[in-house]
């Protein structure tokens, strides 16, 4: 198949990311096998922020290359840490050379089989999630253009990849943001429902039953819905509940 098709494939089918089954780690692997395919790079790792905005190790191609991604991290130094700090890519053609500038990870590097490193920011517009690195092999001297065509294809291959991750989480967001207000909506019919039932059952105001209920449910640790529900149900554990509240001489929590 000639290269431009097969590229043309990938960044289809990296682009796809709003699909019902959608799993960020089986993507994130397929984009590291990706580069390793398309880009003939010896390894590619891959690194995104947590909630905490703290890079984690998220895939690699290879089990050798997400054990010094987690070195990477753990001795804090290295090109996707400084890449994500800066939120540029970072190109070193041969580690031994300038080892120096990160000595731990580039012995762990070498030691790992790798010569050179790519480390390429995922990043859209300000927003940078995290940070993809591409390894060579020490007896790959790529030529500067060579280099820079592996860096640009890298970089094109991370930006999909970023704007799919971001347009996947904004869908999800948006989705769980949808369910939590029907949740809302069925909890208020729910509640509307029981204040009802328990101001006829008691003879008492709208606002009477629904401080009652309020204050129950913080006496009881329960969730607003859940004791309504329970009073719809004609629960033994609630029957009576309102008359307590209601003992002579207690005020009402109108919390």
């Amino acid at each position: 198949m000639p290269q431009q098709q097969r590229l043309a494939e990938v960044f289809v089918e990296l682009a796809d990311t709003l699909v019902v089954d959608f799993d960020l780690i089986e993507f994130l692997h397929r984009l590291a096998e990706r580069c390793v395919e398309l880009l003939e790079v010896e390894a590619a790792g891959i690194l995104l922020t947590d909630q905490a905005d703290e890079l984690q190790v998220i895939a690699a191609s290879s089990e050798q290359t997400r054990l010094l991604e987690l070195f990477q991290l753990q001795s804090r130094q290295g090109p996707c840490l400084d890449c994500f700090a800066t939120g540029r890519p970072v190109r070193v053609a041969d580690l031994a050379a300038e080892a120096s500038r990160w000595p731990l990870f580039s012995a762990a590097a070498l030691d790992a089989g790798y010569g050179g490193v790519v480390a390429l920011p995922m990043r859209m517009r300000e927003r940078i999630i995290g940070a993809m690195n591409l390894f060579t092999a020490p007896s790959t001297v790529l030529a500067v253009d060579e280099a820079t065509t592996v860096q640009s294809l890298g970089q094109a291959m991370a930006d999909v990849a970023t704007i799919g991750i971001l347009g996947e989480r904004a869908a999800r967001e948006h989705q769980l943001l949808s369910q939590q207000l029907q949740i809302a909506l069925n909890s208020r019919v729910i509640i509307e429902q029981a204040k009802g039932m328990l101001a006829e059952r008691h003879q008492t105001s709208l606002d009477q039953a629904f401080a009652a209920l309020r204050a129950q449910a913080r006496n009881t640790n329960r969730k607003l819905a859940d004791l309504a529900q329970a009073v719809i149900d004609d629960e033994p554990a609630v029957a009576g509940f309102l008359h307590r509240q209601h003992d002579p001489g207690r005020p009402v929590d109108n919390g």
